[in-house]
């Protein structure tokens, strides 16, 4: 009697459950989402291949940074944050451009001479 009990009950509670309407989201996906979507793996590919070389994780250290929280601060990148970081790796040469950095350092000394910020370039 109790196990008719029990079932009934079951049987009731199912067919109250049919009665109520499952809902489901639908969305657009457009077509620039859908590129971003692919190519967030790609760009989270490039920054991970490049901060995991063993240089970078040891530069990394001696700067007080803890690996696991290089990878957590790249996974919450946004999707433009993590594009402009991969296209920059990409561009970059491994040790620097020191003469890209020489030259800026010329002009910036240039520019502050013509205003007359500094007089490096003695004139005579």
């Amino acid at each position: 009697m109790l196990f008719r009990k029990a079932v009934v009950y079951a049987l009731c509670l199912a067919v109250f459950n049919l009665g109520s309407p499952l809902v489901a989201r639908a969305e657009l996906v457009g077509t620039l989402q859908a590129v971003e979507a692919g190519t967030r793996a790609d760009d989270l590919a490039t920054v991970s291949t490049a901060l995991a070389r063993q240089e970078v994780r040891e530069q990394m250290a001696v700067l007080g940074v803890d690996a696991a929280d290089i990878d957590a601060r790249v996974a919450r990148l946004t999707d433009t944050e993590l594009r402009t970081l991969a296209d920059r790796m990409d561009e970059m040469p491994a040790g620097g451009d020191a003469l890209a950095v020489i030259g800026i350092v010329f002009v910036v000394l240039v520019i502050l001479e013509l205003v007359g910020v500094i007089d490096i370039f003695k004139k005579t």
